[in-house]
C-alpha cells in the first residue's frame, strides 16, 4: 500500500520502520530531515508531498498544534491527499480536534481515522503497540494491514473517530494516576527503611502484576527519568486534554486536577526534559528524601 508517514519522533520512527519492513511503499516527512536517516524510504519536502499519492497517510505528532500545521497548513496533507484515501491520526490529540479533522476530511471526500496508540518507544520499534481505532468501517478496513504492521492488537471503538481519542486520553489519565500513587507509596515505605526494589518486587508479584506497574515502578525505583521515553510536557498536555474533555461532558475529574498540579510542579522545578514518570518522584522530594 502507498503510505505517507508524517512525524519521525521516538514513536513515529519505529512505526514507519515497521511499515517499510512489511513491504508498504512509504513516503516520509519530518520537520528535521535527519530523523529519516537509516530509514529505507524517500523523504518528501512537505506533508502535502508525502500524502499526494498515498492511499493512507499517518500523522504521529506531539500535540494539536503540530497536527493542525501538518494537516491544514499551506503545505498540509488535507489539500493533497487523494479522494477516498485515509488520514490516520496516531497522535494523542484533543477530542475537539478529532471532530474538526473528521468534518474537514469528509468535506474533501477523504476518510479520517483516529488510531492513537498505547506503548513506549521500545514497543513502537518492536511492532508491539496497542492501537485504539475509530472511524467508518470502510476506512478501518483499509487501515487493517497497516495496523497489523505496527501493533500487536487493535481495539475498535466505533465509527466516530473522536471516541478513540477520548479512550486514549482516559488511558493516559489512568497511567498518570498509577505513577502518582506508586510514587507516594514508594516514598512512604522508603522513608520507613524499606528497599524500593524489594517493595516493587512484592507489589508486582502479587496484587499489581500489570505491565504499567512493572514499567513505571522500575523507573521510580531506579530514579531513571532520562532520557525521556515520554516527556513530562506531553504528560501535562494529556492531563489538560482530559480535563477539557471532562468539562465538555460535565464529568468532574478531581484526580485529574491533582495530576495537572503535579505536572506543573515538576515543570516549574526544571523537569521539562524528564520522563513523565518523574511526577512520581515528587512525593519523595516533598518528604525530604
Amino acid at each position: 500500500m502507498k503510505v505517507g508517514f508524517i512525524g519521525l519522533g521516538q514513536m513515529g520512527r519505529g512505526m514507519a520502520a515497521n511499515l517499510i519492513a512489511a513491504g508498504h511503499e512509504v513516503s516520509l516527512y519530518n520537520r528535521s530531515a535527519d530523523k529519516a536517516k537509516g530509514l529505507e524510504a524517500p523523504l518528501a519536502p512537505s506533508p502535502a508531498a508525502a500524502a499526494a499519492r498515498a492511499e493512507a497517510a499517518f500523522t504521529m505528532l506531539a500535540d494539536d498544534a503540530a497536527v493542525e500545521a501538518m494537516t491544514f497548513g499551506p503545505q498540509g496533507l488535507l489539500a493533497s491527499l487523494p479522494r477516498g484515501a485515509v488520514h490516520i491520526s496516531a497522535s494523542t490529540i484533543s477530542v475537539a480536534l478529532a471532530e474538526r479533522l473528521t468534518a474537514a476530511h469528509e468535506d474533501a471526500g477523504q476518510h479520517f481515522v483516529s488510531a492513537p496508540v498505547f506503548g513506549r518507544p521500545d514497543a513502537a520499534a518492536a511492532a508491539k503497540l496497542f492501537i485504539v481505532a475509530a472511524g467508518a468501517a470502510p476506512a478501518l478496513e483499509i487501515c487493517a494491514p497497516l495496523f497489523a504492521a505496527i501493533g500487536q492488537r487493535t481495539f475498535p471503538m466505533g465509527d466516530d473517530p473522536a471516541r478513540a481519542n477520548l479512550v486514549k486520553l482516559s488511558g493516559n489519565f489512568l497511567i498518570a494516576s498509577v505513577i502518582e500513587s506508586l510514587g507516594e507509596a514508594m516514598a512512604l515505605v522508603a522513608k520507613g527503611g524499606v528497599d524500593p526494589h524489594a517493595y516493587l518486587e512484592m507489589l508486582t508479584s502479587t496484587l499489581f502484576s500489570a505491565p504499567v506497574y512493572k514499567t513505571y515502578g522500575g523507573l521510580l525505583a531506579d530514579k531513571r527519568f532520562t532520557p525521556a521515553g515520554f516527556a513530562a510536557p506531553l504528560g501535562q498536555k494529556d492531563v489538560r486534554l482530559v480535563l477539557a474533555a471532562g468539562e465538555t461532558l460535565q464529568v468532574p475529574m478531581p484526580l485529574a486536577s491533582l495530576l495537572r498540579d503535579r505536572f506543573l510542579a515538576l515543570l516549574a522545578q526544571g523537569g521539562a526534559e524528564m520522563d513523565w514518570s518523574a511526577i512520581g518522584s515528587l512525593a519523595a522530594r516533598d518528604s525530604g528524601q
